[in-house]
């Protein structure tokens, strides 16, 4: 995976809360925080929590008294998200899921929403994961799957490919939906020392009050910005334009909805 794919700077954190997670990841947020606060945790590690879509859903389900540990590898997106976060009971912290600075048994779950597809070694972040879990804890994670069945992710990938077909931007393939296999995460965990692995396929619905948003949402608020801007210096809005064409015409011009699935995993340690 190339490096530039974790470099959420600048104005992108600002650009993915206020676009893609009501976009895309609103729902699976609300999914996770309710299969979270059903096993009733003592003490929540979340990785990679981006700009805290999950936090903010899971925060008000826990039990007075729970410990919350919301972290990112990304300090400027873990700013962004303890910004949005009312009240002071959560520990925010920046942490490497492949080095997680905590002591072995300290949390009763573990919890990641759309983070796995982005570390360079898989089942070492997860053995880091089960490590901080107590015994018969949970592990609880998201990815998505692949991009033919996220189809504004797929539209905007294509329509870059005409703009670009020396050179396609394939950043959402390769990288967000690019760990969507199930043997092959079931592997992982297993490999990791996970047991009882669950995996839930889950279909639900992206919609925007127009093609223009889902286009600016991947164009300008994902490190696919990077990519386009590499190829063509001064390109963004022309790129967002071709993209906003690309799902006009295939949803309308009005209101646009189309699917998105996912994979939500539990394990236990």
């Amino acid at each position: 995976m190339p490096e530039f794919d974790n470099a959420f700077t600048g104005s992108v954190p600002e650009n993915y809360d206020r676009y893609m997670v009501p976009l895309i990841f609103e729902p699976y947020a609300e999914d996770m925080a309710r299969r979270a606060a059903a096993f009733f945790p003592g003490s929540v590690l979340e990785i990679a929590a981006g700009t805290g879509a999950v936090t903010r859903a899971l925060a008000p389900k826990l039990a007075a008294g729970a410990r919350y540990v919301v972290t990112d590898l990304n300090q400027p997106m873990l700013d962004y998200a303890a910004s949005r976060q009312p009240g002071g009971h959560l520990e925010w912290r920046q942490a490497d899921a492949m080095a997680l600075p905590f002591s072995d048994g300290s949390f009763d779950l573990v919890c990641c929403q759309f983070g796995a597809m982005f570390f360079p070694d898989r089942p070492a972040a997860y053995r880091e994961a089960r490590r901080v879990l107590k015994p018969e804890g949970r592990f609880l994670l998201s990815v998505w799957d692949r991009i033919e069945e996220n189809v504004f992710a797929d539209d905007v990938t294509n329509a870059l490919a005409e703009m670009f077909p020396d050179d396609p931007p394939r950043f959402l393939a390769r990288t967000p939906h690019g760990y969507h296999d199930r043997d092959r995460i079931r592997r992982d965990l297993e490999e990791a020392g996970f047991i009882d692995i669950g995996i839930d396929t889950r279909a639900e619905q992206s919609r925007a009050p127009s093609p223009r948003l889902p286009a600016v949402a991947y164009c300008q608020g994902t490190v696919l910005r990077s990519e386009i801007e590499a190829r063509a210096h001064g390109m963004l809005e022309a790129a967002s334009d071709r993209a906003a064409s690309a799902i006009a015409s295939r949803h309308g011009n009005g209101e646009v909805v189309a699917k998105i699935q996912a994979h939500v995993i539990v394990a236990r340690a």
